[in-house]
């Protein structure tokens, strides 16, 4: 390592964060990469540690002390030549993956670990400004044709995987612009829309071709509530399965998990798509959104990021009052690090959306809600004991909320079956494509010539963990067509 005694003299570095009471006025991204200086301070704390624990936590196994000590000696040229190696997006995974290559980092047993998301995000934004992030065209091309269905993150990897072997790629997006809930789902202050636009374009130079506001499907009017669609064309899975030598099913788990309750269809309950997509539609430009948050009582059902970016853009409306409940107990503020290390903890999470103002209360379940002239007035809650991990109602601890508005953010159950049905997949017992991850045959799924990659196949997940199933994906279909493949897995 360049600084063999960094993680010894050095302190973690923090990203810098606009102040709150600045931030909440506007929809522009709010945290800045590193410095040159400080990011070379963060590449000095990686240890010589022997077994690099970090990328194996990352899902996509970045090449993270080789990146590192490139950015401890300055030479940013080779960090991201390293970073692209392994990830084709690191701009998405430097500001809104949640670092599981971080919590396993050997030098976070006992102390802060490295700071590995502010060095991606320092190295992709150094790349973009220097010009460095260049179009990879194919030598020759293969004459052979894939249809990629949906363009998320697993679908752009797969998408510029298989691009640069030569092949002719055409990925389908029923909404008006690609990027699926990169672009719709997560806000502008997380993730910039320039950036999915910037890649966009090198994609498109590498030879990728995109069909927007096309639903592969049967009938566009047969979505289910809560599942956003642009679509002013429909293309027959028949007609993909005669047109393409492979087709790549890399959707996402679009259904939303609702919650059945008396007093459902009041007026002022909603998914959390139902609020966040037109409100990232018209950031974009587009119109307003027709949900307000302005002066309301709030209430946000579900602890997890989509929960937070519910708050986060409930703020920024100028809401009264935000309030996010939670099914589960309150999580530990710190983690048990001898139990736990290397893998994922359970802890306490706070966001900087959480940060610019939320009441957050846990172990409580939503009984009904209240309503008054059809307009939603209150939830009526009651408190949970978890005891023994079975949950149980606290008898007696029945509560009321104000509130005008719910967002309904549970996560999301599976994916579209039309989609799945239209191809004859067969699913999982959770409704997800099944297909296998290794082995001979990998990605593939039941039905000839078609594969499953991303959410769509492991349900939802993590924007990095999308990138690594396109990838490996690519690779399945370049050895489907080809009979061998050189792209990495």
């Amino acid at each position: 390592m360049g600084k063999p005694t960094g993680f010894l003299e050095f302190e973690r570095q923090a990203e810098p964060y606009q102040p709150v009471d600045a931030r909440r006025k506007n929809y522009r991204e709010f945290v800045a990469h590193l410095t040159d200086e400080q990011a070379k301070v963060q590449g000095a704390r990686c240890m010589d540690c022997g077994i690099p624990f970090c990328n194996n936590g990352c899902p996509v196994n970045n090449n993270i002390p080789d990146f590192n000590d490139a950015v401890y000696r300055g030479d940013w040229r080779e960090a991201i030549e390293i970073l692209h190696s392994t990830n084709n997006f690191p701009e998405l995974t430097g500001r809104i993956c949640p670092a599981p290559c971080e919590a396993a980092c050997t030098l976070g047993i006992n102390a802060e670990p490295v700071g590995i998301k502010s060095l991606e995000h320092a190295i992709i934004d150094k790349a973009g400004e220097n010009g460095w992030v260049v179009p990879m065209i194919a030598a020759a091309r293969t004459g052979k044709k894939v249809a990629i269905v949906g363009s998320g993150p697993a679908g752009l990897a797969c998408a510029q995987q298989l691009a640069r072997t030569g092949h002719d790629v055409t990925v389908f997006e029923k909404n008006d612009k690609i990027g699926g809930l990169l672009r719709y789902g997560i806000p502008d202050f997380k993730l910039d829309k320039r950036l999915i636009d910037w890649r966009a374009a090198q994609l498109q130079d590498e030879g990728v071709r995109f069909q927007t506001r096309t639903l592969v499907g049967t009938d566009m009017r047969s979505l289910p509530v809560g599942v956003a669609s642009d679509a002013v064309r429909v293309v027959a899975p028949r007609d993909l399965l005669k047109d393409f030598d492979a087709i790549v099913l890399a959707g996402g788990s679009e259904m939303p998990r609702d919650l059945p309750i008396p007093g459902r269809d009041l007026e002022g309950v909603y998914f959390a798509l139902e609020f966040l997509i037109p409100q990232n539609k018209e950031v974009g430009g587009g119109r307003k959104n027709t949900i307000l948050a302005a002066g309301k009582h709030v209430v946000v059902i579900g602890g997890g990021d989509t929960g937070s970016d519910c708050v986060g853009t409930s703020n920024r409306h100028g809401a009264a009052r935000v309030t996010q409940f939670e099914l589960l107990p309150k999580p530990p503020a710190q983690e048990n690090k001898p139990l736990v290390w290397p893998y994922w903890p359970t802890r306490l999470r706070t966001s900087s959306s959480h940060d610019e103002g939320c009441q957050r209360d846990w172990a409580v379940a939503t009984k009904e809600f209240i309503g008054e002239k059809g307009k939603l007035k209150a939830l009526k809650c009651v408190r949970l004991d978890w005891s023994d991990g079975k949950m149980s109602e606290v008898p007696g601890s029945e509560f009321e909320v104000k509130a005008d508005l719910v967002f309904l953010a549970m996560g999301f159950s599976n994916p579209l079956a039309s989609v799945l049905d239209g191809f004859g997949v067969a699913t999982d017992a959770r409704g997800n494509a099944g297909a296998p991850t290794d082995g001979a045959g990998c990605y593939a799924t039941s039905a000839a010539k078609v594969f499953a990659a991303g959410d769509m196949r492991r349900g939802q997940s993590l924007v990095v963990w999308a990138i690594r199933e396109g990838r490996q994906c690519a690779r399945a279909v370049d050895e489907f067509l080809m009979g061998n493949s050189v792209l990495p897995r």
